[in-house]
């Protein structure tokens, strides 16, 4: 794994491979290992020192992007009305078959569900049925097709 951004990082910051390891409190050795990649496997607590030293965020040094962290739903394909139709139509018919009379999905033992935990449940599985459906016209879009 390339860590070169390690000493990118430190030399902006205009220190050296013996004030780092002293701040992280590990031989200026290990400081050059890692800054080269020749060790993957840091522990955590040394990560976070050396995140604190160095100023970037530790999951940085672990190879997380914080953006790949944090995708917006936006970075998934919009939905067209056709889409919207089709979710609608299997959510009716998913939330048909749990109805009490027909089968014991909203009953759990006690008592029936209640009409707020239905309705809960009715809009988990609609935003699950969502993220289903435009992760799957992410994945199985053809390039030529994506805009």
């Amino acid at each position: 794994m390339d860590k070169s951004y390690l000493k990118e990082r430190r030399l902006q910051l205009g220190l050296t491979m013996l004030e780092v390891a002293k701040r992280v409190g590990v031989s200026e050795a290990t400081i050059s290992r890692w800054e080269s990649g020749d060790i993957d496997n840091m522990k955590r607590d040394k990560i976070a020192l050396l995140a604190k030293a160095l100023e970037i965020s530790p999951l940085l040094i672990v190879g997380i992007d914080e953006d790949d962290n944090t995708k917006k739903p936006s970075s998934l394909p919009p939905l067209t009305p056709r889409d919207e139709r089709s979710i609608k139509k299997k959510l009716e018919s998913v939330l048909n078959d749990l109805m009490p009379d027909s089968a014991l999905a909203y009953y759990d033992g006690d008592e029936p569900m209640s009409d707020e935990d239905k309705e809960l449940l009715r809009i988990s599985l609609e935003n699950t049925m969502r993220l289903a459906k435009q992760m799957a016209k992410q994945k199985f879009t053809p390039k030529k097709f994506k805009k």
